[in-house]
């Protein structure tokens, strides 16, 4: 939301309000509301709590203030389970029915979309600019939707994960003991070991089995919000970004949840709609309409045509890119790239713009020689060389190691080193373990091949590379 990254911004766990750190950063929201945007947040877009100051960053990054469904209440609510029930949601405390007579009857993610296509209907009346920010909360753990949703994915369909096995030469550090699902009643009567697992083949399946039908669930409610963004008129005038916050693993590696440097937990879903360039323009209720899901139910169904001219990029691009995307595309002037300490810099950006990659895209989508980005990075913090109850959400105290990962085309690289917390700096002189993945025999990143001989000179040019950061992996337009 800032468009900085975590070693900017020292934001490491959910204890830390980022106003109350480095400095003032001015979010994407705000920034829109500064330049005479109504803007609204529904559901989870700011990590709720101390993380947003109590308040979702409301009033700097929101018109008012955001709104969160009756119902989030009940989000975590325990309810009876059956280990082992088959047909059944995988719920935080076990497997249960989400009937209609759920508490409140209704759901968070359902009632934040309703919210978010009352505010269109407004927003079609009075013309007036806005930025609508909506969160949903799946398939965030606990996986809970309507039961309706489990028959589409019969279990005896439900593929297991294609690499379930602990990675080759995995270092102890990047392990990732998934404590977040450890928590769970369901999880707990499993009696799964320390730090480990794994989780039974067949639970396991229910799980994955879940997760899709939240996807999908959720998907229906993206489709509900385009829907009425279409058939209000506003399709044809409104910038649409859709993306994950991050990755999540689902049995891929042994592992579980989200706290480590694999590519499933780095990499998001990333989709831009830009009304006349990504799409024509077209008459209301032509653009986005609405698929039934339980349509695929009946016998004589037959799959939608997909929308031809759609576009897509293998190009490396990074959520911080959204700041200066979404300004450039509005028409508003673009935050100028931060100087290395930015700490009293309130607006600035640490991505590029996606425009030029866009553009390429949508003229030239045969161009060989546009240049791009040669690298994105992310980063995880670890208490410990050695795994422990807080390997995966370490307090900011806590922090002593900082995993640092760069996806170039081809290659994975990670260096765990050594992490200040207090000084909020990295000692690259300290390396704790290495992770070197070779994409091109290897997307799944199962073998760590960081120490093998072959890959000597290539790991050394990787690390340079690390070391030098993100801004030389931008394009070289971005010096101009």
């Amino acid at each position: 939301m800032t468009g900085r990254r975590p070693d900017t911004t020292h934001v490491f766990d959910l204890k830390t309000y980022f106003r109350n750190t480095t400095g003032n950063f001015s979010t994407i929201p705000e920034y829109f509301k500064n330049n005479g945007y109504i803007s609204q947040s529904s559901g989870k877009i700011f990590h709720p709590g101390i993380a947003s100051g109590k308040t979702d960053d409301y009033p700097a990054s929101w018109s008012f203030p955001a709104y969160h469904a009756p119902t989030e209440k009940y989000a975590i609510q325990k309810v009876q389970y059956v280990l082992g029930l088959e047909g059944l949601c995988i719920a935080p405390h076990g497997v249960q029915s989400m009937s209609p007579s759920s508490p409140g009857g209704s759901l968070p993610d359902i009632q934040n979309a309703d919210f978010a296509i009352q505010f269109l209907q407004n927003r079609s009346e009075d013309q007036k600019p806005f930025f609508l920010g909506m969160g949903f909360m799946k398939p965030h753990l606990p996986f809970r939707f309507p039961i309706e949703y489990l028959d589409l994915y019969p279990l005896s369909k439900v593929a297991p994960a294609p690499n379930p096995n602990y990675p080759l030469l995995l270092p102890e550090v990047a392990w990732s003991p998934w404590p977040e699902l450890r928590v769970y009643d369901d999880i707990v009567a499993l009696n799964v070991s320390f730090p480990y697992g794994p989780v039974p083949p067949e639970y396991a399946l229910l799980l994955r089995q879940a997760y899709s039908a939240a996807v999908t669930y959720i998907d229906a409610q993206v489709g509900r919000i385009m829907a009425a963004l279409d058939t209000l008129g506003l399709a044809n005038n409104t910038i649409v970004t859709f993306h994950g916050d991050h990755g999540w693993q689902l049995g891929e590696h042994q592992e579980w949840c989200k706290h480590d440097n694999f590519e499933i937990t780095t990499r998001v879903p990333m989709f831009v709609y830009i009304p006349g360039t990504t799409a024509p323009k077209a008459p209301p209720g032509q653009l986005f309409p609405f698929f039934d899901p339980f349509e695929a139910l009946r016998s004589d169904y037959k799959a939608p045509a997909m929308t031809s001219g759609r576009l897509s990029t293998d190009a490396l691009v990074e959520a911080v890119d959204l700041f200066a995307t979404l300004s450039e595309l509005a028409g508003l002037p673009v935050p100028p790239l931060c100087p290395p300490d930015s700490s009293q810099v309130e607006l600035c950006t640490e991505g590029y713009s996606l425009v030029p990659l866009i553009r390429n895209l949508t003229t030239s989508p045969s161009n060989s020689s546009f240049q791009w980005k040669s690298a994105a990075f992310s980063q995880y913090p670890r208490p410990s060389a050695t795994i422990q109850h807080n390997s995966d959400l370490p307090n900011l105290d806590d922090i002593r190691i900082m995993g640092y990962t760069m996806r170039t085309d081809e290659h994975r690289y990670t260096e765990w080193v050594a992490y200040d917390p207090v000084t909020f700096t990295a000692n690259w002189t300290q390396v704790y373990a290495r992770e070197l993945y070779v994409h091109s025999s290897d997307p799944e990143e199962n073998y760590n091949v960081a120490d093998a001989p072959l890959y000597t000179q290539l790991l050394t040019q990787l690390s340079q590379q690390l070391r030098r950061g993100w801004r030389a992996a931008l394009p070289a337009m971005a010096e101009s």
